[in-house]
């Protein structure tokens, strides 16, 4: 056999112990990939047994074949090499074994760390590569009706969420406004006898349930405060108005407010005979806002009813001349309530 040949079955055998190795740590990896670590070190240890073993099994074929084909002197030289081979395999193993045991714990936990790394970055562009492939499969049409309900989901889902916003920060407005007015220091109000004289009035004459709420208003100069129940709320004014112990003839102020939960009227009345004010609140239904007039008791609330009415859509039922008095009768919307949008942007 000539020399040439005998270099081309030893390249040929040592790139069949290259890719038998190549491949043994290739089905290694995929092992420990879905082993846990415990498993992974030992599949591992078996995988690079077992391509050693074959490795070695091959190159002694090898081996074996060209002795039986080279003359004598042709076989000496060809074992000397094959130990020179084996004896500089094993020196590289045992530095191999020795560079591993002088690392750190730390350093093979990050050689880990990398490994996992790679391999779920190679997954997630997998994944996108065929997320793309899908998009570009459809046709043209679907794509756009996709978008566009997507667009759409995220449309109704913002507007959702602005709604929830909005109603929260009304009820939190509102609960703070009130809890501010009826929030009272220790010491007793100066007027916390006279509230407690109309109310026991009010219970006497209309019923335990006439009254929501009454609280000494600490911001607006102790000023007694009833909150009537809608059904009573005439009653009870009525009282105020006619009770000869009471007796508040005067009415100085009637308005109404939009707090985004519910509509509010606030009337403030005035008795000369007990020289003290009060104030009588109550809370409507935001989308038909109704309650009776208080015109037939006192004839300055005829003009602030009608404005309640003409900015915030308040009815205010047995009125006599419920209108509009500051804008058309054709106008489109209520201006002080907190959704008002203008019919005519450029007006």
């Amino acid at each position: 056999m000539s020399e040439k040949e005998d270099l081309a079955k030893q390249k040929a055998a040592a790139a069949a112990k290259a890719k038998a190795e190549a491949l043994a740590r290739k089905q290694a990896k995929e092992e420990a990939a879905e082993k846990p670590e415990g498993e992974t070190d030992i599949a591992k240890q078996k995988a690079a047994a077992a391509a050693k073993a074959k490795a070695e099994a091959l190159a002694r074929k090898r081996a074996n074949e060209e002795t039986a084909e080279k003359p004598e002197g042709e076989t000496d030289i060809a074992k000397q090499k094959a130990a020179a081979k084996a004896k500089a395999e094993a020196l590289a193993r045992k530095r191999a074994k020795e560079e591993a045991a002088e690392k750190p714990k730390g350093e093979t936990d990050i050689a880990k760390q990398k490994a996992a790394a790679a391999a779920k970055a190679k997954a997630a562009a997998l994944a996108r590569k065929h997320a793309k492939e899908g998009a570009a499969e459809k046709p043209e049409g679907e794509m756009d009706a996709a978008k566009e309900k997507a667009a759409a989901a995220a449309k109704a889902k913002a507007a959702a969420a602005a709604k929830a916003k909005a109603a929260a920060a009304a009820k939190n407005r509102t609960a703070e406004k009130e809890s501010k007015e009826v929030n009272t220091p220790s010491e007793l109000s100066p007027n916390q006898s006279k509230l407690d004289q109309i109310v026991s009035a009010i219970e006497s004459h209309v019923g335990q349930g006439a009254l929501l709420e009454h609280y000494i208003n600490r911001l607006s100069k102790d000023v007694p405060t009833l909150v009537a129940n809608p059904d009573t709320y005439f009653s009870i004014a009525k009282l105020l108005r006619y009770d000869e112990q009471l007796n508040f003839s005067y009415l100085s102020e009637l308005h109404g407010t939009d707090f985004e939960s519910h509509m509010e009227i606030y009337v403030h009345l005035h008795s000369f005979k007990m020289n003290e004010s009060v104030a009588l609140k109550v809370k409507l239904d935001r989308d038909s806002p109704a309650i009776p007039s208080l015109v037939p008791l006192w004839s300055g609330a005829n003009w602030p009813e009608c404005e309640a009415y003409d900015l915030l859509g308040i009815n205010f039922y047995e009125h006599p001349d419920l209108k509009r008095i500051l804008l058309g009768e054709d106008w489109k919307g209520y201006p002080l309530r907190k959704d008002y949008q203008p019919y005519d942007v450029e007006v």
